[in-house]
């Protein structure tokens, strides 16, 4: 029996785009294509800076490591939901809000409740390309400079109302490329809620 069932939800990509250097910046480069590889997203030119196959650990895992700790990179990309990107510039009162000043890899349009899809799901591209979910995103503040750069006043405002809407994390499970309006078919884990919680 598949432990990974297919759903009728389709997502559809409506931006890409890759960090290429996390230390001089958060931002995005938009494009129009990926390549995505074992090792993470590559543009025509470079790799995503959260790209690589290992990663240093950060605040995300700190009850396990100590930060800097060499573990397995299962944030190789940051995708968001349209749906839920519109929410949050809605709150922050933002007509919009470019996913560039985010840092995002991706953001699809079409799957509802998009952060908390279940860790493990799947997102298979046509072209076989498949990203499995790692895990929500929680908001943080590094958004918050970028933003401030280009909406004065506003840049503190992000992190609260990107909670629960600040999408996933995910690496890349098979390879293949993405381009603008492809579509993302969901699998979800055929695994029941874990019943020693709550």
């Amino acid at each position: 029996m598949p432990a990974l069932i297919a759903t009728e939800f389709i997502a559809t990509i409506t931006w890409l785009g890759y960090v290429p250097d996390r230390t001089a910046a958060l931002a995005s480069q938009p494009e129009t294509g990926l390549d995505l590889r074992f090792d993470g997203p590559h543009s025509a030119t470079a790799r995503e800076d959260h790209g690589g196959l290992t990663r240093p650990s950060c605040s995300r895992v700190l009850g396990l490591y100590p930060r800097g700790t060499e573990i397995r990179n299962t944030r190789q990309l940051s995708i968001l939901s349209a749906e839920e990107l519109a929410l949050i510039a809605a709150d922050m009162g933002l007509e919009a809000l470019d996913p560039a000043l985010l840092g995002a890899t991706m953001v699809v349009s079409g799957l509802p409740d998009f952060t908390h899809l279940p860790p493990s799901s799947r997102l298979l591209a046509d072209s076989g390309a498949c990203l499995t979910v790692d895990m929500e995103n929680q908001p943080c503040t590094l958004p918050a400079r970028p933003i401030e750069d280009c909406h004065t006043g506003f840049g503190a405002r992000f992190k609260p109302a990107a909670k629960s809407r600040r999408g996933v994390t995910a690496w890349v499970e098979a390879e293949g490329r993405v381009t603008l309006g492809d579509t993302l078919r969901l699998f979800l884990p055929a695994q029941r809620a874990w019943a020693g919680q709550g």
